[in-house]
C-alpha cells in the first residue's frame, strides 16, 4: 500500500478518447504535416549557396586588410621648386592593388633631395610625376622675383605654370620712370611660384624668363610701373 502526503495531488493518465478541458479529444490531435520533400531540397541549396557567399566575402575581407604595403606621404606642405626632406615624408599603409602609382615606402632615401615638380600638400599620397631632378631655373632661364601690388596682377589670381607677359606700364605722367632701363617689349615668363599677400598686401611672384631678360625685367618691378598679362598656356 502506497502512502500520500496529505494535500497531495493525484495524477493519472486520462483514458483514450477522454476530453481535455478544451473539449477536444486528445486522440482526435493530427501531427505537424511534414514538409514536402522538393521543399527540403530547395531549403538546403539555398543555404549552402549562402554559405558559400559567406565564405567568399569573408575572404575578401581578409585580403583587403592583409595585402597591405606601406607607401610615401607627405606630412606637410612643399612648394613647388622646394627639395623633398625626410622630414616631408612618412609611411602609410595602403591595399596593395589600389590603382595608384604611388612610392613604396623603401624608396625615401632615393626620393629625399628631388624637386617638388608642383605644390605637394601635406596628408596626399607622393606619387612620381609630383617630383622632378631638375633644378630651378635651368640652363638658359633666370628666376626674378616681383613684388605685385592686387591692381597688378589679375582678380583670378595666378598659379604656377601660368605663361604672363611681363608689360612696363607708363607713371602718373605717363612716362617711364627717369633712369630706368625699361625693357625694348613685352618679356614672357612663366610663374614658376605664387606667395602672400604679405602684411603689405604685396604677393611676390617668381617668374622664370630667358637668360638676359632678369635685370630690366627686375629693375623695372622695382618702380611699381609693371603688370603681368596672362597668355594661354601651351597644350
Amino acid at each position: 500500500m502506497t502512502s500520500r502526503l496529505p494535500g497531495a495531488l493525484s495524477f493519472r493518465p486520462a483514458p483514450a478518447g477522454h476530453a481535455d478541458s478544451d473539449g477536444k479529444s486528445g486522440a482526435a490531435r493530427s501531427p505537424l504535416a511534414p514538409v514536402p520533400r522538393h521543399r527540403r531540397r530547395s531549403m538546403l541549396a539555398l543555404g549552402v549557396v549562402l554559405a558559400g557567399l559567406g565564405a567568399l566575402a569573408g575572404a575578401w575581407v581578409f585580403a583587403s586588410f592583409s595585402h597591405r604595403v606601406e607607401v610615401l606621404a607627405l606630412t606637410q606642405n612643399v612648394a613647388v621648386g622646394a627639395p623633398v626632406t625626410p622630414a616631408d615624408l612618412a609611411p602609410v599603409a595602403i591595399s596593395a592593388g589600389s590603382g595608384v602609382k604611388t612610392i613604396p615606402a623603401r624608396q625615401e632615401e632615393e626620393v629625399t633631395g628631388l624637386v617638388a615638380a608642383v605644390g605637394l600638400r601635406a596628408g596626399t599620397l607622393l606619387v612620381p610625376a609630383d617630383l622632378t631632378s631638375a633644378l630651378v631655373p635651368g640652363a638658359g632661364q633666370q628666376l626674378v622675383p616681383l613684388a605685385l601690388k592686387s591692381d597688378q596682377l589679375p582678380a583670378s589670381g595666378l598659379v604656377p605654370g601660368d605663361r604672363v607677359l611681363v608689360v612696363p606700364t607708363p607713371g602718373a605722367a605717363g612716362q617711364p620712370a627717369s633712369g630706368t632701363a625699361v625693357p625694348a617689349q613685352d618679356v614672357p615668363a612663366t610663374v614658376y611660384r605664387v606667395a602672400g599677400p604679405d602684411q603689405n598686401g604685396n604677393v611676390v611672384v617668381d617668374l622664370l624668363v630667358a637668360a638676359g631678360q632678369g635685370p630690366p625685367v627686375a629693375e623695372q618691378a622695382s618702380t611699381g610701373q609693371v603688370a603681368l598679362v596672362v597668355t594661354p598656356r601651351r597644350s
